[in-house]
C-alpha cells in the first residue's frame, strides 16, 4: 500500500489568543488538514448540487420522496442501538460554548447539552478556538469561573449530574477564513468537528461517553453519507472503535424532510436520531419555494406553530421514521427566557411551554429542547409523565401516521395571513439579532425569547417573500421595499432612543440595519444571511 499524500499545511491567519496552542496543536491541525484534503472536494460538489436541486424546485414547485431510494424506505433495517449516555434524552438544553454557559448547561439538570458552534454562536475566531478550549477544560474539570460583574462563582457539579454533550459544528456552507489550506479557507464544519474530535474522542470514552454530534443544515442523504465517511476515517485515524461516534441530524430543511429514512440509513452505524426544528425549516421552505406563487406564502412566523397541518405532518413523519428505525426523535425548542420581575408573564409562558412539551411527549417524541435552565423542570415533567422510568418511547411505532408528499408542502392549509405587525416584528427582531451577531453574540435574548441565527433567517426571508409576492396587509398597505425601509428607519430611531446615543454609537446598529435591508430587498435571494454577515464579522 502506498503512503498517503502529505496533508496540506495549515496556516493560521489571526491574532494569537490566550492558550490557543492547547487547541491549535500541530497534531490537531494535521488532522484537520487531512480532513480537508480528503473531503473538501466532495463538500464543494454537494454544495453545487444544492443549487441544482433548488433550480429543479423552481421549475416544478414540488417535491417528492426519492424514487431511486425506495428500496431503503421499504427495507428492514435499524440504526445501531443507542449508547448508554444517549439512551435517555428527555430534555436537552442548547447554547453556545462560552465559559459561563458551559458550566450552566452541564449543571442544568438536562440530560443533554447541545454545545453549539453553529446558529447560537457567531463564528469569531475567539468563539471558535476558546469554545473548543472550554469543552476540553470541562472534561478535565478545570473550568471554574467567576463573573467579573457580579462576583458570582460557577463550578461543575459531580460527574454523574452533568449533561451529556452533543456538539454541533457549523453547516457545510460556512467557511473558516482564519485557517487556510493550500491558499484557501477551511470548511467551518471540518474545523469544528476536527478540533473537537481530535482532542476529545478518547477523553469522552474515558468518561463513559463518546464524541456525539448534531449535524445542522443537512439537505440530502448524500450529505449525510459524507459525514458518515468522515466519521469512519476519523475513528480509524485516532484508533477508536467504529461506531463510537454518534450523530443526530437536524431535519431543518424541506428537502431533508423527504429523505429522513435515507439519512438515517447512510449514518446507520453512527446514527442517534433526528430533530424537528421550526425557524430553519420554515426558512428552507421560503428559500426553496420562494417563486412558487401565493400558495407558498407563509403568514407571520409566530402564526406557524407546530400544530399547523404541514408542520404536524413533518413532525409526525419524523417520529414514525425514527421509531421504525430504532432512532431517537427529538422535538423542538422552548425559547422563552423567564423574567426575574414579571411573575404573571412567566406563568403564562410556562403554561405554553408545558402545553408544547406535553404535545411532543404525547406524540411520541423521546425528548425536546429548551433554551434556559429554568425550563428544564417543566419539560422534564412533561416527558416524565409519559416515560416514567423508561429512557425513551421508541417502542411507540406510530403506525397510525400516514404522510403523503404533498402534505409536507401544503402551506396554504394554514388559515393565517401575513400582517403589517408581522412585517414590523421581522424588521425589529432581524435588526436586533444581526447587531448582536456582528458583535460576536449568537444566542441573543430579544423580547423575552432566546433567538439564534435561524430567527434572523426566517425574518429576512419573510420580508423578501412578502415583497416579491406583492402581499397586501390587513391595513391595506402593500409589502414593498419602500415600506420596509420606512419601518427599518423607524426601528433604528427607536433603538437609538432606547439605548442612548453613546451605546448606539458603540454598537453595530447601522451595519445591522443595512445588512438586513440588503438580504431582504436584493432581487437575488442570498442562500444564507450568515455568508454576507461573515464578511463583516471577519473584515
Amino acid at each position: 500500500m502506498s503512503a498517503p499524500a502529505p496533508s496540506p499545511l495549515a496556516i493560521v491567519d489571526a491574532e494569537p489568543l490566550p492558550r490557543q496552542d492547547e487547541v491549535l496543536t500541530e497534531a490537531a491541525l494535521a488532522f484537520v488538514a487531512e480532513l480537508h484534503r480528503r473531503f473538501a472536494p466532495r463538500r464543494a460538489e454537494l454544495l453545487a448540487r444544492r443549487g441544482e436541486r433548488r433550480a429543479e424546485i423552481a421549475r416544478t414547485s414540488t417535491l417528492d420522496f426519492l424514487p431511486d431510494t425506495a428500496q431503503v424506505r421499504e427495507g428492514d433495517w435499524k440504526v445501531a442501538p443507542a449508547p448508554a449516555a444517549l439512551n435517555d434524552r428527555r430534555v436537552e438544553i442548547t447554547g453556545p460554548t462560552d465559559r459561563k454557559m458551559t458550566i450552566n448547561a452541564l449543571n442544568s439538570g438536562a440530560k443533554v447539552w447541545l454545545a453549539d458552534f453553529e446558529d447560537a454562536s457567531a463564528p469569531t475566531w475567539e468563539n471558535v478556538v476558546l469554545g473548543q478550549l472550554n469543552l476540553i477544560d470541562a472534561y478535565e474539570r478545570r473550568i471554574d469561573f467567576t463573573d467579573a460583574r457580579t462576583g458570582k462563582a460557577y463550578a461543575l457539579k459531580a460527574a454523574d449530574q452533568l449533561a451529556t454533550v452533543v456538539m454541533r459544528p457549523r453547516g457545510w456552507h460556512l467557511e473558516e477564513r482564519h485557517l487556510n489550506f493550500e491558499g484557501g479557507p477551511a470548511s467551518g464544519s471540518l474545523v469544528d468537528f476536527g478540533l473537537y474530535f481530535f482532542h476529545n474522542a478518547q477523553r469522552l470514552i474515558d468518561l463513559g461517553k463518546g464524541p456525539y454530534f448534531y449535524l445542522p443544515k443537512t439537505e440530502s442523504h448524500l450529505e449525510a453519507r459524507l459525514w458518515n465517511d468522515i466519521f469512519v476515517f476519523a475513528q480509524d485515524y485516532v484508533g477508536i472503535p467504529q461506531g463510537t461516534v454518534r450523530a443526530t441530524v437536524l431535519i431543518e430543511t424541506i428537502t431533508a424532510a423527504y429523505e429522513m429514512e435515507e439519512i438515517l440509513f447512510e449514518l446507520k452505524d453512527h446514527a442517534a436520531g433526528l430533530n424537528a426544528g421550526r425557524w430553519d425549516y420554515l426558512f428552507s421552505i421560503v428559500k426553496n419555494f420562494r417563486d412558487g406563487g401565493a400558495k407558498f406564502v407563509l403568514p407571520d412566523r409566530n402564526a406557524v406553530t407546530m400544530t399547523a397541518p404541514f408542520m404536524r405532518a413533518y413532525t409526525e413523519l419524523l417520529v414514525r421514521t425514527c421509531h421504525k428505525r430504532g432512532a431517537h426523535a427529538i422535538g423542538g425548542m422552548a425559547a422563552f427566557i423567564p423574567s426575574r420581575k414579571d411573575a404573571e408573564a412567566n406563568a403564562v409562558a410556562f403554561a405554553k411551554v408545558k402545553a408544547d412539551k406535553d404535545r411532543e411527549a404525547g406524540d411520541g417524541f423521546d425528548g425536546s429542547w429548551v433554551a434556559h435552565p429554568d425550563l428544564v423542570p417543566i419539560a422534564m415533567a412533561s416527558f416524565d409523565a409519559v416515560l416514567g422510568d423508561k429512557p425513551n418511547q421508541k417502542d411507540r411505532l406510530r403506525e397510525d401516521v400516514s404522510v403523503a408528499p404533498g402534505d409536507l408542502i401544503a402551506i396554504d392549509s394554514l388559515d393565517a395571513k401575513p400582517t403589517y405587525e408581522g412585517l414590523r416584528n421581522a424588521v425589529q427582531v432581524g435588526t436586533r439579532y444581526i447587531e448582536a451577531w456582528l458583535r460576536g453574540l449568537g444566542a441573543v435574548g430579544i423580547f423575552g425569547l432566546m433567538e439564534d441565527a435561524a430567527t434572523a433567517e426566517i425574518s429576512r426571508s419573510q420580508i423578501w417573500q412578502w415583497i416579491n409576492a406583492g402581499v397586501v396587509f390587513e391595513n391595506g398597505e402593500r409589502a414593498t421595499a419602500e415600506l420596509t425601509r420606512k419601518i427599518a428607519a423607524e426601528e433604528l430611531d427607536a433603538i437609538r432612543a432606547e439605548v442612548g446615543e453613546e451605546a448606539f454609537a458603540a454598537g453595530k446598529w447601522q451595519q445591522a440595519h443595512d445588512l438586513l435591508l440588503q438580504v431582504s430587498l436584493d432581487a437575488d435571494y442570498a442562500d444564507f444571511l450568515t455568508l454576507p454577515a461573515y464578511d463583516q464579522l471577519v473584515g
